[in-house]
């Protein structure tokens, strides 16, 4: 083989390869303007979870925005994400979006129909608060959940463990500083240790879940489907920086 003919294979040998796939996303889907009141529901959302939202990438959804936003509005808005810890990646909506999303150097993405798990803040009127947890007796600085943990519901175990006697459905998210235990299937996201504490575990009876977490190290769908523990009971542990997922 000639010297030119090495050149030609290496020339013809692909340096890259384009292959599809799904990546769980965070959306930040903004209901209307104002800067001084996102600032402050955003750090009171990312205090629950500190080492999860470090350097999460983010789509701004302005598709269902009531308030026009101009480059400076959309500049301080991308600040403020990032003082958080979230990377805003794209914007989402129609494209008299699209000069917008130029001026701040980002893609403009078309809202989709798929269901989403959005970061969501408190409405800003004062009304009747939704229920969004199950009623729960406290044990001991945790919490036991005996209903059904629904899609966009959220609860948080500060300072301890929480137990979910039910199944937990897609698009819900569970979070603990400390261990979380799931009799049912798993569907939604489980956060435990969320303020860094990594002998927090995980147990379940049937991973299913979109995203599991221990200490900010985690893992979503698409890498737990690999495992040979899906749909499975399990045990999840933090082993260095990786997750670890065993057979119960």
């Amino acid at each position: 083989m000639t010297a030119d003919t090495t050149l030609d294979l290496l020339d013809n040998d692909p340096v890259f390869h384009l292959k599809g796939g799904m990546l769980t996303m965070t959306v930040v889907e903004l209901a209307r303007l104002s800067h001084d009141h996102f600032a402050r529901q955003l750090a009171e959302k990312v205090e629950q979870a500190p080492n999860f939202f470090v350097d999460t990438p983010v789509v701004i959804a302005l598709d269902k925005l009531s308030d026009k936003i101009d480059a400076a509005g959309l500049k301080t808005l991308l600040a403020t994400c990032r003082q958080h810890g979230l990377q805003p990646v794209a914007l989402r909506g129609g494209e008299d979006f699209r000069p917008l999303a130029q001026s701040a150097g980002m893609v403009l993405v078309p809202a989709g129909r798929q269901r989403e798990k959005v970061i969501e803040t408190p409405a800003p009127a004062p009304k009747p608060a939704p229920a969004v947890e199950a009623p729960q007796p406290v044990l001991g600085g945790g919490k036991l959940i005996t209903e059904p943990v629904r899609s966009g519901q959220q609860v948080y175990a500060r300072g301890g463990d929480l137990v979910v006697m039910a199944p937990v459905s897609a698009g819900a998210e569970l979070l603990a500083d400390g261990h979380i235990h799931v009799y049912g299937p798993l569907r939604g996201r489980a956060l435990a240790g969320v303020q860094g504490n990594a002998e927090a575990r995980i147990f379940c009876q049937n991973l299913e879940a979109e995203l599991v977490s221990i200490a900010g190290q985690y893992k979503v769908a698409e890498d737990l489907r690999k495992e040979q523990h899906w749909k499975q009971a399990v045990h999840i542990t933090l082993a260095g920086d990786s997750l670890k997922i065993t057979s119960l």
